[in-house]
């Protein structure tokens, strides 16, 4: 066994590059037919019921926007509900249907019922109220009790090495709400996922396989999620599935920020000074949006960032050497840039913060009610 395995280590990858470069041709034409077809059969999303968790801000805010757009019925959750607020006018502006806005945490399981319960219950009752002013075609999607998108959105990021760290109470709060803020709402919605033959759209990162400093948390929740998702997809046929993977994306995430469970925020004064160059978020959500409206099952913004996955699986030393000399070097660590969304610069000042480092406060929701407000308005 050991010899016929060692035979296959040898031919398989050789040949499976060449059959790939044979094929490479007819699978785009494949591929560029599937788009056409799906273009023209795109799901039409107005009277639509979508739920967006992490909407906001950055890329849950613009999804929400472009999903206004279409007309859809909206159901914008996020921790600051004054921010809903906002974005719910905006989206009221471009043409969504209905905005509902639900203050609620992801990483709850019984907020998530709430609001998945709430968005069928609100809905219901307002169409029994006034059933001469709603359209049939809304009237039929409420009274069936469905949800037809639910798109994930919810992340938290961070920029500080794994060795840095003084508090491990932030592991499991970023990987509470990267991957398990992406479960639970699936989880629940599921059922009625179910009834309508809807769509989880999931975003996602190419830190899930690309390997960059400074990320490592980030990067194994996200490639958690990816995985529980592919795995997903063959559970529930019936349910589709949208990844998007994004580059660098000019957001609040890569401003910065951390959000904390009251509310406040902070940030980093050596990134918070440095202009961000990711790119578009607009741009991105309104990718997610059409390829979820396409039924597509990946969303990759840019794609050339594939071409690393093959240096990662054929040549990882390749990849391994030219990541390290494009990094910043080990006397410059402690100030580098990357993975934050802005390009690596020369900085030798040490990184000044106001109040303490976010790995000291990123604990359980207890502890941030005992914050004196001075602290309090200092971060906000």
């Amino acid at each position: 066994m050991d010899f016929f395995n060692s035979i296959l280590n040898l031919v398989v990858p050789p040949a499976s590059m060449v059959m790939l470069a044979f094929a490479w041709p007819t699978l785009c034409f494949i591929n560029a037919c599937e788009w056409l077809y799906s273009s023209c059969y795109c799901e039409n999303m107005e009277d639509k019921v979508v739920i967006i968790t992490g909407a906001s801000s950055g890329i849950g805010e613009q999804i929400a926007y472009e999903y206004a757009k279409r007309k859809a019925i909206l159901v914008l959750v996020a921790r600051r509900e004054q921010r809903l607020r906002v974005i719910s006018e905006n989206a009221r502006q471009m043409g969504a249907k209905q905005v509902a806005i639900m203050a609620a945490d992801v990483v709850k399981e019984d907020d998530c019922r709430r609001f998945v319960n709430e968005t069928i219950n609100f809905y219901g009752r307002s169409m029994s109220l006034n059933p001469n002013t709603v359209r049939l075609t809304l009237i039929n999607a409420i009274l069936n009790a469905k949800v037809d998108h639910l798109v994930n959105t919810a992340s938290l990021g961070h920029t500080f090495y794994f060795e840095e760290v003084t508090d491990t109470s932030v592991f499991p709060h970023l990987m509470d709400i990267n991957f398990w803020g992406n479960v639970y709402p699936s989880y629940v919605a599921l059922p009625y996922l179910h009834q309508s033959n809807g769509r989880i759209v999931v975003n996602a990162s190419v830190e899930t396989w690309l390997p960059l400093p400074r990320m490592s948390l980030y990067a194994a929740a996200k490639a958690a999620l990816v995985n529980f998702y592919e795995t997903l997809r063959f559970e529930v046929k019936e349910v589709g599935i949208t990844i998007a993977t994004h580059g660098w994306i000019g957001s609040e995430m890569t401003g910065g920020k951390f959000m904390l469970e009251d509310g406040a925020e902070m940030q980093w004064k050596e990134e918070r000074e440095v202009h961000v160059t990711g790119g578009p978020v607009e741009e991105y959500a309104r990718l997610i949006v059409s390829g979820a409206c396409r039924r597509d099952a990946y969303v990759k913004y840019p794609s050339w960032y594939d071409v690393f996955l093959l240096y990662r699986v054929f040549a990882p030393n390749v990849l391994n050497w030219t990541l390290g000399l494009l990094l910043a070097s080990h006397g410059a660590r402690r100030t580098s840039l990357v993975g934050t969304g802005r390009p690596v610069l020369e900085y030798t000042a040490k990184p000044q913060l106001e109040g303490p480092p976010p790995r000291k406060f990123l604990t359980s929701p207890t502890q941030y009610s005992q914050v004196s407000p001075q602290l309090q308005q200092k971060w906000e």
